[in-house]
């Protein structure tokens, strides 16, 4: 590495701090969205088995296999 004067190393050092908070920064609201899609997951998720159950009580009422009874989806 060549020699810095010392504004270039100023320079550096504060784009090395920004840089850094910008990351934190960003890794913070990864999490914050990650947290939204797994609860949106979970919402859909519940959805789905509620429509499942209703599914094969509707099968079971009308007397027909529930084909949808081994989907593991």
């Amino acid at each position: 590495m060549s020699d810095l004067t010392e504004s270039q190393k100023k320079f550096y050092e504060e784009a090395l701090k920004q840089t850094k908070a910008e990351i934190q920064d960003l890794e913070g609201l990864i999490q914050v969205e990650l947290g939204k899609v797994k609860e949106k997951i979970a919402d859909l998720q519940n959805a789905q088995k509620a429509a499942r159950q209703m599914y094969d009580a509707a099968c079971q009422r009308l007397g027909i296999p529930n084909d949808m009874e081994s989907d593991d989806t």
